[in-house]
C-alpha cells in the first residue's frame, strides 16, 4: 500500500537552489564534461581573462601559461598518463583591487561584462570562478591568486573556494607579498584532467589564440617541459570598443516592462530617448504618436495594454541600426598577419564585412582563407605523371578536408562544430564555383584553412559552455557573403595559376624542338647561319605565344598579386602582397625568437581602378608607336595620288 505524503511534508522539502550547487552538479554545461576538455577549458578562461583585462587597460598583453604534470606518489609521471595538473597563468594586466580578488574568482555570475553591451571575451561572469570550482571538486585544493595594481602597490595573495550552498567565496589565507612583477596577475589551478596534442587540445588552442590575436605576446610551457613562443607582430591595441544602449529592436516586451519601471526619467518620451540608442527626441515623438501614448506620462504607469501598444509601435517604427563603434573587429590586415605566421601555404585573402544587426545587436563578420601547402611541401613533392588509377581507388590528398577554424570575439571555438552557425555555412557554400572540389553536404577538399571569426556585443552561444553560435538567419547570411569573397579571389588565383601553367608546359614543349629545328635550318643553310641569334628568336616568340611576362607573373616571377585586395600569394621566391616579417624567417610553429620584432610596413594591395589604368596606359603607348611608324608610309601614298590625278587634269 502506498505511503500517503500530505502537501506540508511535500512544502517542507522545498527549498532554494544556489546556482553553485546548480552547476557543480551540472558542471558538463560549463564545458567540464571530461578530463581533456576540462582541462583546456580552465585554460581557456584563465586566458581570456587576462586578454580582456590588458586590452581594456590599454596594455599590450603578454601572456605566459604553464601547463605542468602533479607528482602523487614519487617521480611525476609522463604528461600523456598523467591525470592531475598544474595550470598557471600570468598576464601583464592591470591587476585586481584587493577587495574584488575573493569574488571574482570564487563566486559564479560574478562579473562586470554581462550589463554592458560592448564587445568583450567574457559575458556571463562564470568561466574563471567555474574553474575555480572544477579544482575545487576533482582535487579539492583552493585557487591561488596573486595580484598587483601597480609598481608602487603591494601584491596581495589568496587562497580562496567557493562556498556552493550560498554561491559566496570562502577564503583560506590572504597575506601581502614580495613578487616579481611590477603589474598583472596570476591564477594557479590544480585539477584533475588529460593532456593530448592535435585537435582540440590546448596546444591548438593557443596556437588559434595567436591568429586571431597578432599583438599578443605568448609564451606557452607544455607539460613535456617545451617553451613555445608566439611573438607579437603587431605593436598596437586593435580599436578599443564603446558602450552602447540596448537598441528597441533587441527587446522584449517584458525587458520593455522592466525597463520602464526601473528607469530614472519622468515622461515616456524621454525614456524612450535617453535610454535606448538611435532614438532621437523626433522618434520619441514618432513612437509615442503611433501608440496613442502622451509623451509626457510617467513611465511607471505604463503596463498592460499600454506596453503592449508601446512595444508594437516600437516595432513598427523606422529606426536607425545600432552603432558599431561598440565592436572591435580582427581586421583584414591582421587576419592575414595571423594566418601568414601560422599556416604555411601558397594562397592568404581576408575579407571583413560591413556590420549588421541582428534581434538589435550589431555584429561583424570577418573571414580568411589559407590554401596551400606552400612553396618547400610543393617543391619537395614534384608534379609526378598522373598514373591511372584502378576501379575505387584514389590519391591520397584526394581524401583531405578543409579545416575550419571558428571565432566568437576573438576567442576559438573548438568543441561542438556541427552544431555551430559557422559550420553550417561553409557547408552550404558552393566551393566548385570557385574550383575546390567538394561533395554535397561536405567540407570543400583539399589543403585549406578556413577562418570566420563573428565580432558582437552579445555572441548568441548555443549554451554556457561558450562552444557553438545559434543559427540565426542574419548571423549565417552575412558568414556565407563573407566566404563567397573569399572563394571568388581563391578562384582567380587558382584560374590564373592554372592557365600559366598550362601555357608554361607548352612553353617547355616548343623549347624541345627549337634545338632540332635550329640545326635543321643551319644544315639547310650549309652552315652559314647564326644558330645563337636564330635559337634566341625562336625562344622570344615561343615565350609571346605561351603569354610572355604575364604567365611569369602570375607563377610568382615578377610581381604581386594582381587585382587581388588584402591578399598574399606565397612563391618559391618569396612572398607578394601584404606580408608581415616574421621574426625568424620560415617560423610557423612558434618557436621562440630573440627578441619581438618591431611592426612592419606593409605595402598596399594595388587598387583595381591603378591596374587598369597601367594597363590602359601601356595598350595606348603601343597604339602611338604602331601609329607613328605607319604615318610615314600612308603620307608617301596620299601625296602620290594626289600628283598622278594633279597631272592628268594638266594633260586634259
Amino acid at each position: 500500500m502506498a505511503t500517503v505524503v500530505s502537501a506540508v511534508e511535500m512544502g517542507a522539502r522545498q527549498r532554494e537552489i544556489s546556482v553553485s550547487e546548480f552547476f557543480t552538479k551540472n558542471r558538463h554545461l560549463l564545458g567540464f564534461d571530461n578530463p581533456r576538455k576540462a582541462l583546456l577549458t580552465c585554460v581557456k578562461e584563465a586566458v581570456d581573462n587576462a586578454l580582456d583585462a590588458a586590452e581594456e587597460a590599454g596594455i599590450l598583453p603578454d601572456v605566459a601559461v604553464t601547463v605542468e604534470v602533479v607528482a602523487s606518489n614519487g617521480a611525476p609521471p609522463p604528461a600523456s598518463q598523467a591525470t592531475r595538473f598544474r595550470v598557471t597563468v600570468i598576464d601583464n594586466g592591470p591587476g585586481i583591487v584587493r577587495q574584488q580578488i575573493p569574488p571574482i574568482f570564487a563566486k559564479l555570475l560574478y562579473g562586470s561584462k554581462f550589463h554592458r553591451l560592448r564587445m568583450s571575451r567574457g559575458q556571463q561572469g562564470i568561466g574563471i570562478s567555474a574553474a575555480g570550482m572544477y579544482a575545487q571538486l576533482t582535487t579539492g585544493k583552493p585557487v591561488q591568486i596573486i595580484s598587483r595594481t601597480g609598481p608602487r602597490a603591494s601584491a596581495h595573495f589568496f587562497e580562496v573556494s567557493i562556498d556552493t550552498k550560498k554561491n559566496e567565496p570562502r577564503i583560506f589565507e590572504s597575506k601581502k607579498i614580495d613578487w616579481e612583477h611590477p603589474r598583472g596577475t596570476q591564477v594557479m589551478l590544480e585539477i584533475e584532467g588529460r593532456y593530448q596534442k592535435g585537435r582540440a587540445s590546448v596546444d591548438e588552442y593557443l596556437e588559434q589564440v595567436a591568429i586571431a590575436n597578432p599583438h599578443v605576446r605568448l609564451v606557452y610551457h607544455t607539460p613535456e617541459g617545451e617553451t613555445r613562443e608566439y611573438p607579437r607582430t603587431i605593436q598596437e591595441l586593435p580599436p578599443q570598443p564603446r558602450e552602447i544602449k540596448p537598441h528597441p529592436y533587441g527587446i522584449e516586451l517584458g525587458m520593455l516592462l522592466r525597463m520602464l519601471h526601473d528607469t530614472k526619467s519622468h515622461s515616456l518620451a524621454g525614456f524612450l530617448a535617453s535610454d535606448f540608442s538611435r532614438v532621437s527626441a523626433v522618434v520619441a515623438q514618432e513612437i509615442c504618436k503611433t501608440a496613442k501614448l502622451s509623451p509626457d506620462a510617467r513611465p511607471r504607469n505604463i503596463h498592460g495594454d499600454d506596453a503592449e501598444a508601446l512595444y508594437k509601435a516600437i516595432q513598427t517604427t523606422k529606426i536607425m541600426a545600432p552603432p558599431s563603434n561598440c565592436l572591435s573587429p580582427i581586421g583584414e590586415k591582421a587576419i592575414l598577419h595571423g594566418l601568414f605566421k601560422q599556416i604555411k601555404g601558397d594562397f592568404y585573402t581576408a575579407v571583413t564585412r560591413p556590420p549588421a544587426v541582428y534581434r538589435g545587436n550589431p555584429f561583424v563578420i570577418e573571414a580568411g582563407l589559407a590554401f596551400g601547402k606552400g612553396p618547400d611541401q610543393a617543391a619537395s613533392t614534384p608534379d609526378a605523371p598522373a598514373a591511372p588509377l584502378a576501379e575505387g581507388e584514389e590519391h591520397d590528398e584526394d581524401s583531405e578536408l578543409a579545416r575550419v577554424i571558428r571565432y566568437a570575439n576573438r576567442v576559438p571555438l573548438l568543441y561542438q562544430q556541427s552544431a555551430c552557425a559557422t559550420f553550417k555555412a561553409v557547408l552550404e557554400t558552393a566551393w566548385r564555383n570557385y574550383g575546390i572540389a567538394q561533395s554535397r553536404g561536405a567540407l570543400p577538399a583539399g589543403p585549406m584553412v578556413v577562418f570566420v571569426h563573428m565580432a558582437s556585443v552579445w555572441v548568441p552561444f548555443t549554451s554556457e559552455s561558450k562552444e557553438a553560435i545559434a543559427d540565426y538567419d542574419e548571423i549565417r547570411k552575412e558568414i556565407k557573403l563573407a566566404l563567397q569573397e573569399c572563394g571568388r579571389r581563391l578562384g582567380v588565383f587558382l584560374r590564373r595559376r592554372e592557365r600559366a601553367k598550362s601555357e608554361f608546359r607548352r612553353r617547355n614543349i616548343f623549347e624541345l624542338y627549337i634545338e632540332e629545328v635550329v640545326e635543321a635550318c643551319a644544315r639547310l643553310k650549309g652552315g652559314k647561319l647564326p644558330k645563337a641569334k636564330l635559337k634566341t628568336q625562336l625562344q622570344k616568340i615561343a615565350a609571346k605565344r605561351t603569354g610572355g611576362a604575364k604567365t611569369d607573373e602570375i607563377l610568382g616571377r615578377e610581381s604581386g598579386p594582381e587585382g587581388l585586395p588584402h591578399s598574399i600569394i606565397v612563391t618559391p621566391d618569396g612572398t607578394e602582397g601584404e606580408a608581415p616579417t616574421l621574426p625568424v624567417a620560415g617560423q610557423t610553429n612558434g618557436g621562440p625568437p630573440e627578441a619581438p620584432p618591431p611592426e612592419p610596413e606593409l605595402p598596399a594591395a594595388p587598387p583595381k581602378a591603378k591596374v587598369r589604368a597601367a594597363r590602359g596606359a601601356k595598350t595606348a603607348k603601343r597604339t602611338s608607336v604602331a601609329a607613328k611608324r605607319k604615318a610615314p608610309a600612308s603620307k608617301g601614298k596620299t601625296a602620290g595620288r594626289r600628283t598622278a590625278r594633279a597631272a592628268k587634269r594638266t594633260k586634259r
